[in-house]
């Protein structure tokens, strides 16, 4: 292995240089074009743009990546995390490049992926499980027959998913039809299939993973375990390590099944298992992430193993380094740093950071995609950086945290931190006689009332005008930012016309609530609607959300299914 290509972008593409250079082998970034000036395309040896806006024209184009590693000469791709990294379709195909793929085989990637494969193969290890469908449902009466028979909550999930995405929970049975059309359409957007399976869901659980490593040579180690109960849309926010309050026999029996599923499916590489432990204790099999964690940090900070690393080795078919699970170097949090309104019910905010002070001192750790003077485009998730703070004890941890979390300083766009301190305040999570945090914690039980962040600047236009230039008498592409190009005087295309200040609000509009993806309308054109009625559904850094009538009338569509608009743009009138 000589050159890594890192198929993706932000703070794990920064992540996967560093561990790049520290393993002794060069690193290869791609970007796309708004992320021309963005950290990791710096932080890389070499940098290629991937010509688009959307993921699916860039980070996930298979055709486009494969180029790039062709034309850079890079002989290896790391995934990250996220858009391709569990796609066993481009596994093979770098395989089929000839190529070394860092992760599990594409055998093993749709094995596990399959979520009904992986459970089956979960019940021929003795995992524990609960009741669910052995085969995807084929519609929304079968999800309801389920829950008629097994009761509610049921949660119905992607079959070829994870990360939270086409994962759909519901309390009552006249959601159920709803939630699933809902949990396909994010299926299908995400992962490009909408197949999904239904089982029954614990109320109050908490998320307990475990993190594995195996080599090719049939060794497979459980490196310990993690708590990731604290999440919002089944994003987490928090996680720690090792997961706290757990008994000796509880974490046996995560360890035990952990080992058992991958070993059976003959991984290699660095994988989570997941579990829910419900209030009475018991224990069920979630699923399995077949590549690197968001929150892999915590276990680095606690085991001392630096997992890229180890990733970068078991690929170049050397074997683990150690055979045991090592017992835990202390406690680490970490702190998802998302550009969120939290005051606002968690609602994405790109644009523009004009100050990003991380704290630093004792204890912390901070891998980010970004720094003072980046821009957080809409067109992908809402992570910045990651604040991992470790302390000899779960107590010490904590006032770490307080202290690194109040250092901490972002301006320009909304962040999480405001959550993040008072969670760290909250004895719900850091009460020294319990844990009394789950799943859905923040929905249920998390009473605080946060203020809204000031509203963002509008966002420059970040995209690429492309210009052919002739350099030695060959014809050639020249990318050059839209806003360098208007301030020159070169009349750029533009999608959105110029604001004009004297116009009168127009109160029969209906404002796109974020900036994204108008995902489709629930309501015809020309349709009458009532107030309060869900109208469309807009897409925006990997989450979706409603667009409801703000008054009745007859519906006229502006916006067509599909187009990507600006916060605050109009989608329809209301007449």
């Amino acid at each position: 292995m000589k050159k890594v290509l890192i198929a993706n972008r932000g703070e794990i593409a920064v992540r996967i240089a560093r561990a790049c250079a520290d393993y002794g082998v060069q690193s290869v970034a791609v970007y796309a074009d708004a992320d021309l000036n963005a950290l990791h395309t710096r932080m890389a040896d070499e940098a290629y743009g991937l010509d688009g806006q959307r993921p699916a024209d860039t980070y996930l184009n298979i055709e486009k990546l494969l180029a790039v590693a062709r034309r850079s000469g890079a002989d290896a791709v790391h995934p990250g995390y996220g858009f391709l990294s569990e796609s066993a379709a481009f596994a093979q195909a770098v395989l089929d490049a000839g190529l070394i793929w860092i992760g599990p085989s594409p055998a093993t990637i749709a094995l596990l992926g399959d979520k009904i494969q992986a459970r089956q193969l979960a019940m021929q290890v003795g995992a524990p499980l609960v009741k669910g469908t052995a085969e995807p449902v084929q519609g929304a009466a079968e999800v309801l027959a389920f829950a008629e028979q097994h009761g509610l909550p049921i949660i119905i999930k992607a079959a070829f998913g994870g990360g939270g995405r086409g994962m759909k929970i519901a309390w009552r049975m006249d959601e159920v039809a709803e939630l699933y059309e809902s949990a396909r359409r994010e299926a299908i957007t995400a992962f490009g299939r909408g197949e999904c399976f239904v089982e029954q869901y614990l109320d109050r659980p908490r998320h307990i993973e475990a993190q594995v490593l195996a080599d090719s040579q049939g060794q497979v180690l459980v490196l310990g375990t993690r708590d990731c109960s604290l999440q919002r849309r089944n994003q987490k926010l928090v996680e720690e390590s090792p997961a706290p309050f757990l008994t000796h026999e509880q974490r046996e029996r995560i360890h035990q099944a952990a080992h058992d599923i991958c070993a059976a499916a003959h991984y290699t590489g660095a994988g989570t298992v997941e579990f829910l432990l419900s209030q009475t204790g018991a224990i069920t099999f979630l699923e399995v992430n077949t590549r690197l964690q968001v929150e892999h940090t915590v276990t680095e900070q606690t085991t001392g193993i630096d997992l890229v690393v180890e990733q970068l080795r078991i690929a170049e078919g050397l074997p683990l380094r150690i055979t045991q699970t090592p017992e835990p170097l202390g406690h680490a949090f970490e702190f998802r740093i998302n550009a969120e309104d939290v005051g606002r019910g968690f609602l994405p905010t790109p644009g523009l950071i004009q100050r990003f002070e991380p704290p630093s001192g004792p204890g912390v750790r901070l891998d980010s995609g970004v720094e003072s003077g980046s821009t957080i485009p809409g067109s992908f998730d809402s992570l910045m950086a990651k604040l991992i703070v470790t302390g000899a004890t779960r107590a010490q941890a904590i006032q770490r945290a307080r202290r690194a979390l109040r250092e901490f300083r972002i301006e320009g766009v909304a962040s999480v931190l405001p959550f993040h301190r008072a969670v760290m305040e909250h004895a719900d999570f850091v009460s020294e006689d319990g844990f009394k945090v789950h799943t859905r914690w923040i929905e249920t039980d998390f009473a605080t009332t946060l203020q809204a962040a000031a509203r963002a600047e509008p966002m420059a236009d970040n995209s690429l005008q492309r210009l052919y230039v002739e350099i030695d008498g060959r014809r050639v592409s020249l990318g050059l930012p839209t806003e360098l190009l208007r301030g020159l005087g070169h009349q750029a295309h533009s999608t959105e016309p110029a604001a004009d200040p004297t116009k009168a609000v127009d109160t029969l509009a209906v404002p796109a609530p974020i900036a994204g993806n108008l995902q489709s309308w629930a309501v015809a054109d020309g349709q009458e609607v009532t107030a309060g009625q869900t109208l469309a559904v807009m897409e925006a850094m990997k989450m979706e959300m409603q667009v409801t009538a703000q008054r009745s009338g007859k519906l006229r569509h502006l916006a067509e299914a599909g187009t990507y608009v600006l916060q605050g743009a109009s989608l329809a009138r209301i007449e």
